[in-house]
């Protein structure tokens, strides 16, 4: 996909996550519907998931892809924890190259996580994987920083 229709799609993919967020009355069908929203469209979100901090961990919440062991999460560990420990998004272009890697699944070459912050909180974070190396770029981390801020605003 070249980068005009990237940002084309990813404009739409916004108003259509913001138009979600605000008139959806259920939280749940908010994270359900985002998680849908980019995995449907994006070809290469082969792992769509938002993991929210309970209980000072990171559990695993609405997702489509592949069964995880990792339902629940340390903030720390791996490249979740690390980005809820750190407060900021972390792009991965070979998870292979990283020590503190939680593989989900061997197809997994490339991820990318985004903190939920409200203020100077983490309240949880969106995970997404691809099965292509070095799939993420500014772009896709503009979108998913722009889905999660409008999010923490309801939260």
């Amino acid at each position: 996909m070249d980068q005009q229709t990237k940002k084309e799609l990813f404009l739409r993919l916004e108003k259509k996550a913001f138009a979600l967020i605000s008139k959806e009355e259920q939280l749940d069908n908010v994270y359900q519907g985002i998680v849908e929203l980019l995995d449907n469209n994006i070809p290469y979100y082969n792992w769509t998931g938002f993991y929210m901090i309970e209980n000072g961990e990171l559990v695993l919440g609405h997702y489509l892809g592949a069964h995880t062991d990792h339902t629940h999460i340390q903030i720390g560990q791996g490249i979740c924890g690390q980005a809820a420990d750190r407060k900021e998004t972390f792009i991965v272009d070979d998870v292979t190259k990283e020590t503190n890697y939680l593989a989900c699944s061997f197809e997994t070459a490339s991820e990318i996580v985004v903190p939920i912050l409200k203020g100077d909180d983490v309240l949880g974070e969106i995970d997404i994987d691809s099965h292509e190396p070095s799939a993420f770029d500014s772009l896709d981390q503009h979108l998913l920083e722009s889905i999660c801020a409008k999010l923490a605003e309801r939260l």
